[in-house]
């Protein structure tokens, strides 16, 4: 049975039906699914999350925006305090994952020879752990022989640094060291390490770094 269509939101409307969609939601929501559950066009989709962007500005939540997906996060401010009630404790990326991180970031998408390239290691070890922290994701495949899988970062990504949009990434400066180290400093301010831990030199297969992941892992 195909849902009803309900009445078209007056556009005043549409940022606090949108805020109260995404507080319910388990997951970041793309603009087209919201644009056909509120029988809007993308155009008043667009608009409704502009506002709703300005007007969570100094409040405990805010709107992070990933291509066509969004979601509602707490601010970066507050994280210490929600990790204090729920007494939560997460662990923090390694030297190694955070250069991994901070390529892709800057380079997305990047493959994982893209990374590797950059640092001049092996990256496998890093790569599952971003993975497994969804910081990244599979955004594609780069077409040809191999067709190498495509990195991107994700919406918790942004949650983890306390950033609205990809594009709020710090620029680059421009000095000359070494490009991994660069972009990693980056990052870097905004999540300590807690250990020096490098990748293994390109030689270490796959196998051999996979029993290390379950020390990093979340």
């Amino acid at each position: 049975m195909r849902p009803e269509k309900i009445p078209r939101p007056a556009p005043d409307q549409l940022p606090a039906i949108i805020e109260s969609l995404l507080f319910v939601a388990e997951e970041p929501q793309e603009i087209g699914t919201l644009s056909k559950t509120l029988n809007t066009p993308r155009q008043g989709i667009e608009r409704a999350i502009e506002a709703l962007i300005e007007s969570t500005g100094g409040r405990g939540i805010y709107l992070q925006r990933n291509g066509d997906r969004v979601q509602l996060s707490t601010t970066p401010e507050a994280a210490p305090y929600i990790e204090h009630f729920l007494e939560v404790e997460h662990g923090r990326l390694s030297r190694a994952s955070l250069e991994t991180l901070a390529i892709i970031a800057y380079r997305q998408p990047a493959t994982r020879g893209t990374v590797e390239s950059v640092r001049g290691v092996n990256s496998d070890h890093s790569v599952a752990t971003l993975l497994a922290r969804e910081l990244i994701e599979d955004v594609g495949h780069v077409p040809g022989p191999g067709r190498a899988v495509l990195f991107g970062t994700t919406l918790r990504f942004l949650e983890y640094f306390g950033l609205q949009k990809p594009d709020d990434l710090p620029p680059l400066p421009e000095v000359e060291q070494d490009e991994g180290e660069e972009v990693a400093n980056e990052l870097r301010a905004e999540a300590p390490t807690d250990d020096p831990e490098t990748d293994e030199p390109s030689t270490e297969s796959a196998d051999e770094a996979e029993p290390e992941l379950s020390a990093v892992e979340p």
